[in-house]
Protein backbone atom coordinates (compact mmCIF):
# COMPACT_ATOMS: atom_id res chain seq x y z
CA UNK A 1 0.00 0.00 0.00
CA UNK A 2 1.54 3.20 -0.35
CA UNK A 3 2.56 5.55 2.11
CA UNK A 4 0.06 8.06 0.99
CA UNK A 5 -3.25 8.13 -0.11
CA UNK A 6 -6.02 10.59 -1.27
CA UNK A 7 -8.88 10.90 0.57
CA UNK A 8 -12.09 9.79 -0.89
CA UNK A 9 -14.26 13.16 -0.13
CA UNK A 10 -14.84 14.83 -3.38
CA UNK A 11 -14.36 18.18 -3.97
CA UNK A 12 -16.23 21.05 -2.57
CA UNK A 13 -17.27 19.10 0.34
CA UNK A 14 -14.67 20.01 2.62
CA UNK A 15 -14.14 23.76 1.84
CA UNK A 16 -12.27 25.24 5.06
CA UNK A 17 -14.87 26.91 6.98
CA UNK A 18 -12.92 28.72 9.52
CA UNK A 19 -10.79 30.37 6.78
CA UNK A 20 -14.49 31.68 4.91
CA UNK A 21 -15.52 33.09 7.95
CA UNK A 22 -12.08 34.90 8.27
CA UNK A 23 -12.86 36.54 5.00
CA UNK A 24 -15.87 37.68 5.23
CA UNK A 25 -14.94 39.64 8.62
CA UNK A 26 -11.98 40.47 7.01
CA UNK A 27 -14.28 42.03 3.89
CA UNK A 28 -16.79 43.48 6.50
CA UNK A 29 -14.36 45.24 8.80
CA UNK A 30 -12.70 46.74 5.81
CA UNK A 31 -16.08 47.99 4.14
CA UNK A 32 -16.83 49.78 8.22
CA UNK A 33 -13.54 51.37 8.40
CA UNK A 34 -13.79 52.45 4.68
CA UNK A 35 -17.24 54.12 5.47
CA UNK A 36 -15.79 55.49 8.62
CA UNK A 37 -12.93 56.57 6.98
CA UNK A 38 -14.06 58.35 3.70
CA UNK A 39 -17.49 59.98 4.84
CA UNK A 40 -15.27 63.11 5.71
CA UNK A 41 -13.50 63.24 2.56
CA UNK A 42 -16.18 62.45 0.40
CA UNK A 43 -18.69 65.03 1.72
CA UNK A 44 -16.20 67.75 1.42
CA UNK A 45 -14.43 67.20 -2.60
CA UNK A 46 -17.41 65.05 -4.13
CA UNK A 47 -20.46 66.20 -2.43
CA UNK A 48 -20.99 62.84 -1.38
CA UNK A 49 -20.06 61.10 1.99
CA UNK A 50 -20.57 57.66 0.69
CA UNK A 51 -19.05 58.01 -2.51
CA UNK A 52 -15.89 55.48 -1.68
CA UNK A 53 -18.16 53.22 0.62
CA UNK A 54 -20.29 53.07 -2.60
CA UNK A 55 -17.62 52.75 -5.31
CA UNK A 56 -16.41 50.14 -3.23
CA UNK A 57 -19.36 48.47 -2.28
CA UNK A 58 -20.24 48.62 -6.34
CA UNK A 59 -17.05 47.82 -7.90
CA UNK A 60 -15.48 45.73 -5.17
CA UNK A 61 -17.73 43.93 -3.00
CA UNK A 62 -20.22 43.19 -5.74
CA UNK A 63 -17.81 42.41 -8.19
CA UNK A 64 -15.87 40.71 -5.43
CA UNK A 65 -17.94 38.43 -3.76
CA UNK A 66 -19.51 37.19 -7.39
CA UNK A 67 -15.82 36.04 -8.31
CA UNK A 68 -15.05 34.48 -4.87
CA UNK A 69 -17.72 32.23 -5.54
CA UNK A 70 -16.25 31.80 -8.96
CA UNK A 71 -13.02 31.33 -8.15
CA UNK A 72 -14.48 29.05 -5.36
CA UNK A 73 -16.04 27.07 -7.59
CA UNK A 74 -14.36 26.36 -10.43
CA UNK A 75 -12.30 23.54 -11.11
CA UNK A 76 -8.07 23.91 -10.96
CA UNK A 77 -7.81 21.68 -14.23
CA UNK A 78 -9.89 24.47 -16.34
CA UNK A 79 -8.13 27.12 -14.83
CA UNK A 80 -4.92 26.02 -16.28
CA UNK A 81 -6.40 25.83 -19.44
CA UNK A 82 -7.14 30.02 -18.93
CA UNK A 83 -3.33 31.09 -18.12
CA UNK A 84 -2.41 31.43 -21.30
CA UNK A 85 -4.57 34.00 -22.64
CA UNK A 86 -4.80 35.45 -18.66
CA UNK A 87 -1.21 36.20 -18.78
CA UNK A 88 -1.62 37.77 -22.61
CA UNK A 89 -4.39 39.65 -21.81
CA UNK A 90 -2.93 40.96 -18.46
CA UNK A 91 0.31 42.53 -20.69
CA UNK A 92 -2.32 43.94 -23.05
CA UNK A 93 -4.17 45.52 -19.93
CA UNK A 94 -0.70 46.64 -18.85
CA UNK A 95 0.08 48.46 -22.18
CA UNK A 96 -3.18 49.79 -22.25
CA UNK A 97 -2.11 52.26 -19.40
CA UNK A 98 0.19 54.04 -21.86
CA UNK A 99 -2.54 54.37 -24.90
CA UNK A 100 -4.10 57.95 -24.94
CA UNK A 101 -7.68 57.73 -24.55
CA UNK A 102 -7.62 54.62 -23.09
CA UNK A 103 -4.96 55.13 -20.13
CA UNK A 104 -5.49 57.27 -17.36
CA UNK A 105 -2.35 58.98 -15.88
CA UNK A 106 -3.25 60.70 -11.78
CA UNK A 107 0.01 62.35 -10.61
CA UNK A 108 2.22 61.80 -13.45
CA UNK A 109 1.45 58.00 -12.74
CA UNK A 110 -0.20 55.95 -16.19
CA UNK A 111 -1.59 52.58 -13.91
CA UNK A 112 -5.44 52.68 -15.15
CA UNK A 113 -7.28 52.18 -17.90
CA UNK A 114 -10.74 52.97 -18.37
CA UNK A 115 -13.74 50.90 -17.89
CA UNK A 116 -16.70 52.91 -18.71
CA UNK A 117 -17.53 55.37 -16.07
CA UNK A 118 -14.77 53.88 -13.64
CA UNK A 119 -10.99 53.11 -13.90
CA UNK A 120 -8.92 50.15 -13.30
CA UNK A 121 -5.73 49.72 -12.03
CA UNK A 122 -3.94 46.13 -14.35
CA UNK A 123 -1.25 45.91 -11.86
CA UNK A 124 -3.51 44.82 -9.04
CA UNK A 125 -4.56 41.76 -11.69
CA UNK A 126 -0.99 40.89 -11.83
CA UNK A 127 -0.72 40.06 -8.30
CA UNK A 128 -2.91 37.06 -8.77
CA UNK A 129 -2.26 36.36 -12.81
CA UNK A 130 1.70 35.93 -11.72
CA UNK A 131 1.32 33.41 -9.19
CA UNK A 132 -1.06 31.71 -11.44
CA UNK A 133 1.29 31.48 -14.14
CA UNK A 134 4.43 30.87 -11.56
CA UNK A 135 2.46 27.30 -10.16
CA UNK A 136 1.49 26.46 -13.85
CA UNK A 137 5.22 26.67 -15.60
CA UNK A 138 6.36 25.29 -12.46
CA UNK A 139 4.61 22.33 -12.27
CA UNK A 140 4.92 21.42 -15.87
CA UNK A 141 8.56 22.10 -15.52
CA UNK A 142 9.08 20.55 -11.98
CA UNK A 143 11.27 17.56 -13.08
CA UNK A 144 13.36 20.06 -14.83
CA UNK A 145 14.14 22.74 -12.22
CA UNK A 146 17.80 21.83 -11.51
CA UNK A 147 17.92 23.24 -15.65
CA UNK A 148 18.17 27.10 -16.10
CA UNK A 149 17.30 27.28 -19.37
CA UNK A 150 14.52 24.96 -19.51
CA UNK A 151 13.01 25.33 -15.92
CA UNK A 152 14.16 28.60 -14.36
CA UNK A 153 14.46 31.27 -17.24
CA UNK A 154 11.02 31.20 -18.81
CA UNK A 155 9.19 32.35 -15.55
CA UNK A 156 12.00 34.66 -14.45
CA UNK A 157 11.50 36.45 -18.18
CA UNK A 158 7.80 36.84 -17.74
CA UNK A 159 8.88 37.98 -14.26
CA UNK A 160 11.13 40.69 -15.30
CA UNK A 161 8.70 41.47 -18.30
CA UNK A 162 5.53 42.30 -15.48
CA UNK A 163 7.92 44.30 -13.43
CA UNK A 164 9.40 46.25 -15.89
CA UNK A 165 5.54 46.99 -17.13
CA UNK A 166 4.46 47.84 -13.99
CA UNK A 167 7.67 50.10 -12.86
CA UNK A 168 6.83 52.16 -16.37
CA UNK A 169 3.45 52.62 -15.34
CA UNK A 170 5.64 55.07 -12.47
CA UNK A 171 4.24 52.27 -9.68
CA UNK A 172 8.17 51.04 -8.45
CA UNK A 173 6.78 50.06 -5.19
CA UNK A 174 4.07 47.46 -6.55
CA UNK A 175 6.50 45.90 -9.10
CA UNK A 176 9.13 45.88 -6.80
CA UNK A 177 6.46 43.68 -4.68
CA UNK A 178 5.46 41.46 -7.17
CA UNK A 179 9.46 40.41 -7.45
CA UNK A 180 10.02 39.53 -4.53
CA UNK A 181 6.63 37.43 -4.09
CA UNK A 182 7.91 35.60 -7.01
CA UNK A 183 10.83 34.94 -5.33
CA UNK A 184 9.37 33.28 -2.57
CA UNK A 185 7.71 31.04 -5.13
CA UNK A 186 10.93 30.38 -6.73
CA UNK A 187 12.35 29.38 -3.05
CA UNK A 188 9.21 27.22 -2.47
CA UNK A 189 8.94 24.84 -5.42
CA UNK A 190 13.00 24.25 -4.88
CA UNK A 191 14.95 26.40 -7.40
CA UNK A 192 18.75 26.23 -6.69
CA UNK A 193 19.65 28.58 -3.83
CA UNK A 194 22.70 30.19 -6.38
CA UNK A 195 19.85 31.87 -8.07
CA UNK A 196 18.52 33.48 -5.39
CA UNK A 197 22.00 35.03 -4.94
CA UNK A 198 22.63 35.81 -8.18
CA UNK A 199 18.95 37.43 -8.18
CA UNK A 200 19.97 39.49 -4.94
CA UNK A 201 22.86 40.79 -6.63
CA UNK A 202 21.17 42.60 -9.65
CA UNK A 203 18.00 43.40 -7.76
CA UNK A 204 19.36 45.34 -4.87
CA UNK A 205 21.58 47.20 -7.00
CA UNK A 206 18.73 48.17 -9.84
CA UNK A 207 16.36 48.76 -7.15
CA UNK A 208 19.09 51.71 -5.63
CA UNK A 209 19.55 52.43 -9.34
CA UNK A 210 15.40 53.33 -10.27
CA UNK A 211 14.73 54.74 -6.63
CA UNK A 212 17.06 57.76 -8.11
CA UNK A 213 15.51 57.98 -11.47
CA UNK A 214 12.11 59.96 -9.90
CA UNK A 215 12.63 62.95 -7.39
CA UNK A 216 9.36 61.78 -5.25
CA UNK A 217 10.91 57.96 -4.59
CA UNK A 218 14.06 59.87 -3.50
CA UNK A 219 12.22 62.14 -1.16
CA UNK A 220 10.94 59.77 0.31
CA UNK A 221 13.66 58.06 0.66
CA UNK A 222 15.28 60.99 2.60
CA UNK A 223 12.09 61.45 4.52
CA UNK A 224 12.67 58.10 5.83
CA UNK A 225 16.36 58.37 6.70
CA UNK A 226 16.05 61.88 8.31
CA UNK A 227 11.96 62.78 9.57
CA UNK A 228 13.16 66.03 10.22
CA UNK A 229 13.98 67.03 6.43
CA UNK A 230 10.94 67.97 5.58
CA UNK A 231 8.47 67.49 8.04
CA UNK A 232 5.50 69.24 5.68
CA UNK A 233 6.58 67.55 2.76
CA UNK A 234 7.17 64.01 2.10
CA UNK A 235 7.52 63.16 5.60
CA UNK A 236 4.63 64.62 6.55
CA UNK A 237 2.18 61.57 6.12
CA UNK A 238 4.26 58.92 7.51
CA UNK A 239 4.37 61.33 10.67
CA UNK A 240 0.34 62.34 11.00
CA UNK A 241 -0.38 58.49 10.03
CA UNK A 242 2.02 57.30 13.22
CA UNK A 243 0.64 60.05 15.47
CA UNK A 244 -3.21 58.44 14.63
CA UNK A 245 -2.10 55.14 15.14
CA UNK A 246 -0.77 56.44 18.92
CA UNK A 247 -3.76 58.26 19.46
CA UNK A 248 -6.32 55.08 19.51
CA UNK A 249 -4.96 53.96 22.83
CA UNK A 250 -5.90 51.06 24.68
CA UNK A 251 -9.58 50.93 23.73
CA UNK A 252 -9.91 53.24 20.61
CA UNK A 253 -12.28 55.88 20.31
CA UNK A 254 -15.07 53.79 18.47
CA UNK A 255 -16.10 53.44 15.12
CA UNK A 256 -16.96 56.89 13.30
CA UNK A 257 -15.41 58.96 16.75
CA UNK A 258 -11.83 59.32 15.39
CA UNK A 259 -10.76 62.69 14.71
CA UNK A 260 -7.44 62.97 12.74
CA UNK A 261 -8.72 61.00 9.79
CA UNK A 262 -10.75 64.30 8.45
CA UNK A 263 -8.12 66.69 8.64
CA UNK A 264 -4.11 65.23 9.32
CA UNK A 265 -3.59 62.39 7.09
CA UNK A 266 -3.51 62.98 3.59
CA UNK A 267 -6.07 60.53 1.56
CA UNK A 268 -6.43 58.55 4.45
CA UNK A 269 -9.00 55.82 2.90
CA UNK A 270 -6.26 54.88 0.89
CA UNK A 271 -3.14 53.02 1.38
CA UNK A 272 -3.18 54.81 4.91
CA UNK A 273 -6.17 53.63 6.26
CA UNK A 274 -5.16 51.23 8.72
CA UNK A 275 -4.42 54.24 11.00
CA UNK A 276 -8.21 55.36 10.84
CA UNK A 277 -8.75 51.73 11.84
CA UNK A 278 -5.71 51.57 14.57
CA UNK A 279 -7.29 55.07 15.77
CA UNK A 280 -10.77 54.03 16.14
CA UNK A 281 -10.22 50.51 17.60
CA UNK A 282 -7.24 51.05 19.26
CA UNK A 283 -4.48 48.34 20.16
CA UNK A 284 -7.53 45.88 20.90
CA UNK A 285 -8.71 46.44 17.47
CA UNK A 286 -4.81 45.97 15.96
CA UNK A 287 -4.99 42.86 18.14
CA UNK A 288 -7.94 41.47 16.32
CA UNK A 289 -6.92 42.94 13.05
CA UNK A 290 -3.48 40.66 13.10
CA UNK A 291 -5.19 37.99 14.31
CA UNK A 292 -7.53 37.51 11.67
CA UNK A 293 -4.92 38.22 9.03
CA UNK A 294 -2.94 35.40 10.71
CA UNK A 295 -5.79 33.16 10.84
CA UNK A 296 -5.74 33.49 6.99
CA UNK A 297 -2.27 32.92 6.95
CA UNK A 298 -2.25 30.16 8.85
CA UNK A 299 -5.31 28.26 7.23
CA UNK A 300 -4.29 29.36 3.90
CA UNK A 301 -0.87 27.56 4.07
CA UNK A 302 -2.43 24.89 5.81
CA UNK A 303 -4.77 24.00 2.42
CA UNK A 304 -1.17 24.76 0.75
CA UNK A 305 0.97 22.16 2.28
CA UNK A 306 -2.47 19.62 2.69
CA UNK A 307 -3.32 19.75 -0.94
CA UNK A 308 -2.18 16.73 -3.18
CA UNK A 309 -2.38 18.33 -6.50
CA UNK A 310 1.10 20.21 -7.31
CA UNK A 311 -0.34 22.96 -8.85
CA UNK A 312 -2.94 23.41 -5.85
CA UNK A 313 0.01 23.60 -3.94
CA UNK A 314 2.06 26.08 -5.40
CA UNK A 315 -1.41 28.21 -6.36
CA UNK A 316 -2.30 28.73 -2.71
CA UNK A 317 1.32 29.15 -1.55
CA UNK A 318 2.09 32.18 -3.97
CA UNK A 319 -1.49 34.01 -3.65
CA UNK A 320 -1.21 33.35 0.12
CA UNK A 321 2.30 34.86 0.56
CA UNK A 322 0.97 37.69 -1.68
CA UNK A 323 -2.35 39.06 0.30
CA UNK A 324 -0.46 38.55 3.72
CA UNK A 325 2.97 40.15 2.63
CA UNK A 326 1.54 43.48 0.87
CA UNK A 327 -0.61 43.91 4.53
CA UNK A 328 2.51 42.94 6.27
CA UNK A 329 4.27 45.99 4.11
CA UNK A 330 0.98 47.91 4.39
CA UNK A 331 1.23 48.66 7.92
CA UNK A 332 5.09 48.37 8.60
CA UNK A 333 5.15 51.88 6.12
CA UNK A 334 2.10 53.60 8.07
CA UNK A 335 4.04 52.34 11.26
CA UNK A 336 6.53 54.28 9.90
CA UNK A 337 9.22 51.43 9.84
CA UNK A 338 9.60 51.31 5.88
CA UNK A 339 9.97 54.25 3.31
CA UNK A 340 6.18 55.25 2.27
CA UNK A 341 5.28 53.27 -0.71
CA UNK A 342 2.25 52.71 -2.84
CA UNK A 343 0.60 49.61 -1.64
CA UNK A 344 -2.80 49.60 -0.16
CA UNK A 345 -3.77 47.49 2.25
CA UNK A 346 -6.06 43.97 1.52
CA UNK A 347 -9.39 44.31 2.09
CA UNK A 348 -9.75 47.82 3.82
CA UNK A 349 -8.26 50.72 1.02
CA UNK A 350 -10.72 52.32 -1.07
CA UNK A 351 -10.08 51.04 -4.70
CA UNK A 352 -12.16 48.22 -6.06
CA UNK A 353 -9.63 46.86 -8.63
CA UNK A 354 -7.67 45.92 -5.19
CA UNK A 355 -10.69 44.65 -3.41
CA UNK A 356 -12.33 42.55 -6.35
CA UNK A 357 -8.75 40.99 -7.24
CA UNK A 358 -8.10 40.10 -3.52
CA UNK A 359 -11.69 38.36 -3.23
CA UNK A 360 -10.49 36.59 -6.20
CA UNK A 361 -7.33 35.15 -5.10
CA UNK A 362 -8.92 34.52 -1.37
CA UNK A 363 -11.45 32.53 -3.69
CA UNK A 364 -8.85 30.30 -5.35
CA UNK A 365 -7.16 29.49 -1.58
CA UNK A 366 -10.60 28.51 -0.58
CA UNK A 367 -11.11 26.33 -3.68
CA UNK A 368 -7.61 24.49 -2.84
CA UNK A 369 -9.31 23.74 0.85
CA UNK A 370 -11.80 21.87 -0.74
CA UNK A 371 -9.24 19.75 -2.67
CA UNK A 372 -8.49 16.02 -2.02
CA UNK A 373 -5.64 15.65 0.11
CA UNK A 374 -2.69 14.07 0.92
CA UNK A 375 -3.57 11.86 4.87
CA UNK A 376 -0.93 9.48 6.17
CA UNK A 377 -2.84 6.00 7.19
CA UNK A 378 -0.77 5.25 10.41
CA UNK A 379 -1.25 8.81 11.70
CA UNK A 380 -4.54 10.16 9.67
CA UNK A 381 -3.49 13.81 9.72
CA UNK A 382 -2.36 15.67 6.57
CA UNK A 383 1.36 15.30 5.57
CA UNK A 384 2.77 17.27 2.90
CA UNK A 385 5.73 16.33 1.20
CA UNK A 386 7.83 19.69 0.34
CA UNK A 387 9.61 20.12 -2.93
CA UNK A 388 13.92 20.12 -1.87
CA UNK A 389 15.04 23.38 -1.85
CA UNK A 390 18.83 22.41 -3.05
CA UNK A 391 21.65 24.67 -1.47
CA UNK A 392 24.16 23.93 -4.19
Amino acid sequence: MNQFMVEPAGHGTHYDHLLIAVIVLLTGIGLVTLYSASYAFGERFFGDGLYFFFRQIVFGGALGILLFFLALRIPLRILRKCITPLVLGTIVMCLCTFIPGIGVTKNGAARWIHVGSYTYQPSELVKLVLPLYLAHIFTKKLDRIRVFSAGILPPALVTILFFFLIYLQNNFSTALFIAINALFVFFFVGVQFRYFIGATVILIPLSGLLIFTKEHRLRRLISFIWPEWEPLGAGYQVQASVLTIGSGGFWGKGIGQGVRKISSVPEIQSDFIFSSYAEEAGFIGILLFFLLFGLFAVRGYRACLRAEDTFARFLAFGLVTAIGSQMLLNVAVVSGVLPATGIPLPFFSAGGSSLATTLLSAGLVVNVSGLPREIEPSRGAGVFRRPEVNLV
